[in-house]
Order: structure tokens, then sequence, then C-alpha cells
């Protein structure tokens, strides 16, 4: 081997060694979650809803908590009302970090959940969760930006019916965006750990 070749040879190997130790630190930088990383997702940014008592509410309003978002209905018999109680839980588990978490429930019912109804809703679980509520057009194009499936399936009579929907959670960190993708049945020390871990960030 002659000497040019040589160097080539040192100078690849070094160029090597070095990316090989950057992509390292990368790994090392890189946070771990248990929920599905979803970090620079180009959906699911924002929206622009009414709560239940009629403000408009967007991403901006909570910034500097993490927030939980869930697509969900009021008469849902057990995937709702599991979600909202183990959020209640991950939120008593945080102890003074709680008031850093903040739990939107935006209702894929709009025709039943009137404000009223979601009102008492949030207060079972904790009074402090906010429910929004979007007219059937703004549920649409929610549902649609936030890639949400929801179908209304018929019961025996008009107002027995229930509503088909995604039941997974998506978090965001304390700046407004869109971190993590929590599917349903998790468990909440895994939802801790993931807030916990946002918060430090």
């Amino acid at each position: 081997m002659n000497k040019r070749n040589a160097l080539k040879l040192i100078a690849g190997t070094a160029g090597a060694m070095a990316l090989g130790l950057g992509l390292s630190a990368c790994k090392e930088n890189k946070q771990s979650f248990n929920a599905v990383d979803i970090t620079g997702a180009d959906y699911a940014k924002d929206f622009s809803l009414k709560d239940a008592d009629g403000k408009v509410r967007t991403m901006a309003d909570f910034k500097g908590k993490v927030v939980v978002l869930f697509f969900g209905y009021a008469q849902c018999p057990d995937v709702c009302p599991t979600t909202m109680t183990e959020m209640a839980q991950v939120k008593q588990q945080l102890g003074k970090d709680a008031d850093k978490l903040q739990v939107l429930f935006l209702t894929v019912d709009p025709a039943r959940d009137t404000p009223e109804v979601l009102k008492a809703y949030m207060g079972a679980f904790d009074p402090s969760f906010v429910a929004l509520i979007p007219t059937a057009d703004e549920l649409a194009a929610v549902a649609k930006d936030f890639k949400v499936y929801y179908k209304k399936v018929d019961g025996k009579t008009p107002t027995s019916y229930s509503m088909d929907h995604s039941a997974a959670s998506y978090i965001y960190d304390t700046q407004g965006r869109l971190r993590l993708y929590a599917r349903y049945g998790a468990g909440v020390p895994t939802m801790v750990s993931d807030v916990k871990a946002l918060l430090a960030s």
C-alpha cells in the first residue's frame, strides 16, 4: 500500500469513527418513552374548539403543561370511562406536578354531549379536565386532521346509538408540540413515566 492510499484509509477510518460516535451521541440524547414517539408528525398540531363553558380553546391555552387529548363520548360504556379514570390516577400520582398535566376530552358525539352533560362527566373524574365540544362540521374536520376514526352505530331507538371511535391518546409537551401516541390500555405507570419525562425535558 502506498502512502497516499494509507492516508486515505486512515482518513476514512477516522471519519467512520466520528460518524459512529455522532450517531451514538444522538441515540443517547434521544428520550425513551413507553408510548409511540411521533415527534415531528405533521398532523394533529392544533384545534380551535369551544369548551363546556363556551370558551374557544386552542393548544396555546395550555402552554407550560403536558397535554393529553382523548376522543370519546359520555355514554361510552367502557373505553372512555376507563381512560378518564386512569388519567385521574395519573394526575394524582404526579404529586406536586399534578397541575402541570392537562387532560382534554374531545367528544365525538356532540349531539348528545351537551355542555351540561360534559361538565358533569368531567367532574366525575377530575374537575380540571376540559371537555371540547365541536359542531358536526368541526368534528369531521378535526377528526380528519388528527387521523381519528369515529362512526355512529344505530341502536334499538334513535337516541340509543353508540359511537365507534379511535381509543388512543395524543400527548403534547409543554410547548404544545405533539410528541406521543398512547394506545388504549397502556396503564397508569407507563403514562406517569412518559408525562414525567416530558416535564423534565
